[in-house]
C-alpha cells in the first residue's frame, strides 16, 4: 500500500468515525438505548472493518517476511556458489603459474636442445663436407687398405665401424630431440590454452554470480522498506482500532447508564404508585367512615362508586402473562433439531391475532428487529425494589418504543413467526437483573407469573 493510500484511508476512517457520536455526550433524556446500541453497532462494524485490514496487513508482512527470507537464504546460496568460484579461480590461476613456470623452463630446456641441435648439424655438415671433398665411403675403404699388418686391419676397422656408428647416434638423437621439442611444446601450450579457457569461463561465471547478488541485495532492501511501511501502516490501523475500542467502551458504559437511567425511572414509579395507592386507600377508609357515621344519622343512602376491576385478561399483583395460548417449550435443557440446548425462556403458542402484553409495569429499553429474535421488545422492571428485564420475541410487530413507559398488561405487539422461529408462538425470558448475551440472569418465569 502506498502513502497517498494510507492517507486516503486514514481521512476515510475519520470521516466515518466523525459520523459517530461524540465520546461523554451520549447519554442523555433524548438518546435511548435502541440508538446507543445502533451507535455501537456502527463503532463494531467499523472497528471489524479496521482489524479486517489489520488481518490483511499482517498477512502481507509475514509474506514479505517470508520473500525476505527466501532472498537471504538465494544470497547465501549465490554467496557459496561465489566462495566456490573465487576457490577455483585462484586454483586456476595458480596452475596457470605453474604451467607458465613450465613453460618457461621449457623454453630454456628448448634453448639448450636447439644449441645441441645447431651443434649437431654443424658436426654433420662438416663430416658431409669431409667425405664429399675426400671421396665418401672411398676414403674408408684406403684407410682400411693401407693397413700394414692383419692387426692393423682390424684396429682399422673398428676405427671405422666406430665413426660410422657416431654419426648414425647423431643423426639418430637429432631425430629424438626434434619429436621430443614438438611434442613438449604441443603439450604445454595445449594446457596453457586449456586452463586459459577454464579461468575465463570462471571469471564469466564469478561476474555473473556477482551481478545476480547485486541483485538479490537490492531486492532485500526494497522488501525491507516496503516491511517498514506496512509496520507503520499497520500500526496506525491499530491505533485506530484501540479508539474505536474505547468508543465502544464508552458506548457500553451509556448503554448500562441509560438501561440504568431507566431502571431508576421504574423504581420511582413504583415508589409513586405504592404511594398513590397508600393514599388513594387511606381516601377510600376516610370515605367509607364518613359514609357509615352519615348512614347512622340516616343521612342518604349514596356511596362511593366501586373501583373497576381489573381488565382481563391482566393478573393481579405485580405480574401477569405476556400472552395466552399453550406453553410448547419450558425454561431448561431440550432438545432442538436433534441437538441437547438450553432454553433460556418460555415458549408460548397460539393461533389468529393475538395480542402480546407488558408483564409488569416499566419502560421499554429497546424495540428493535434482529435476526435471531426478530421483532423484539425488552422492558426494565422494579419490582420491591429489585430490578427485572422482560423480552418478548419473534413478535409480528411492536407497538411501543425506546424509554416509553408501560403498565402491566398493555399491549405492546402481537404474536408472530420473526427471526429464527418455527411456527408462530412468543420466546418469553425474565432476567433477574439486565439482560446480558451470555443470558446469565436468566430465571425461570414460572417462579413469578402464573401462565
Amino acid at each position: 500500500m502506498n502513502k497517498k493510500y494510507f492517507i486516503s484511508l486514514s481521512i476515510a476512517a475519520a470521516l466515518t468515525i466523525g459520523s459517530l457520536p461524540t465520546l461523554g455526550t451520549t447519554a442523555n433524556a433524548n438518546s435511548s438505548v435502541e440508538d446507543l446500541k445502533k451507535q455501537q453497532e456502527g463503532v463494531s462494524s467499523k472497528k471489524e472493518e479496521i482489524n479486517g485490514k489489520i488481518d490483511e496487513k499482517k498477512s502481507e508482512i509475514n509474506q514479505n517476511i517470508s520473500k525476505q527470507q527466501e532472498i537471504q537464504s538465494q544470497i547465501a546460496e549465490i554467496s557459496t556458489k561465489l566462495k566456490d568460484t573465487e576457490t577455483k579461480i585462484t586454483e586456476k590461476t595458480k596452475e596457470i603459474d605453474e604451467t607458465t613456470a613450465e613453460i618457461n623452463k621449457l623454453k630454456e630446456e628448448i634453448e639448450v636442445l636447439k644449441q645441441k641441435i645447431e651443434e649437431r648439424n654443424e658436426l654433420l655438415k662438416e663430416r658431409a663436407r669431409a667425405i664429399q671433398e675426400k671421396g665418401g665411403s672411398a676414403n674408408y675403404l684406403d684407410v682400411l687398405l693401407g693397413a700394414e699388418s692383419f692387426g692393423d686391419f682390424i684396429n682399422r676397422v673398428t676405427a671405422v665401424n666406430t665413426i660410422v656408428s657416431a654419426d648414425k647416434k647423431i643423426m639418430d638423437e637429432q631425430k629424438r630431440d626434434q619429436a621430443e621439442l614438438e611434442k613438449k611444446q604441443e603439450e604445454v601450450e595445449g594446457k596453457l590454452a586449456e586452463l586459459e579457457s577454464t579461468k575465463a569461463s570462471l571469471e564469466s561465471l564469478k561476474q555473473d554470480l556477482d551481478s545476480q547478488k547485486a541483485k538479490k541485495a537490492d531486492l532485500f532492501k526494497q522488501l525491507e522498506a516496503q516491511q517498514a511501511s506496512l509496520e507503520v501502516e499497520k500500526k496506525d490501523l491499530q491505533k485506530e482500532s484501540d479508539e474505536l475500542s474505547k468508543m465502544e467502551h464508552q458506548l457500553e458504559g451509556e448503554i448500562q447508564a441509560e438501561q440504568a437511567r431507566l431502571a431508576e425511572m421504574a423504581r420511582q414509579r413504583e415508589i409513586e404508585r405504592k404511594r398513590q395507592a397508600e393514599a388513594e386507600a387511606t381516601k377510600r377508609a376516610a370515605e367509607q367512615q364518613q359514609a357509615t357515621a352519615s348512614s347512622n344519622r340516616g343521612g342518604g343512602s349514596s356511596s362511593a362508586a366501586p373501583a373497576p376491576a381489573p381488565s382481563a385478561p391482566v393478573s393481579a399483583g405485580a405480574w401477569t402473562a405476556p400472552a395466552y395460548g399453550t406453553i410448547t417449550t419450558n425454561f431448561g435443557w431440550d432438545t432442538l433439531n436433534g441437538k441437547q440446548r438450553f432454553h433460556y425462556g418460555t415458549d408460548i403458542a397460539a393461533s389468529g391475532s393475538v395480542p402480546i402484553l407488558a408483564a409488569a409495569d416499566g419502560y421499554v429499553i429497546k424495540s428493535q428487529y434482529s435476526s435471531s429474535y426478530g421483532n423484539v421488545v425488552y422492558i426494565t422492571h422494579s419490582i420491591n425494589g429489585q430490578t427485572f428485564t422482560t423480552v418478548y420475541a419473534h413478535m409480528a410487530s411492536s407497538s411501543v418504543s425506546s424509554g416509553q413507559a408501560v403498565n402491566k398488561g398493555d399491549r405492546i405487539g402481537y404474536m408472530g413467526n420473526t427471526g429464527y422461529s418455527f411456527g408462530q408462538h412468543l420466546h418469553f425470558e425474565l432476567h433477574a437483573g439486565s439482560w446480558t448475551a451470555s443470558k446469565s440472569n436468566a430465571v425461570n418465569s414460572r417462579q413469578y407469573i402464573n401462565f
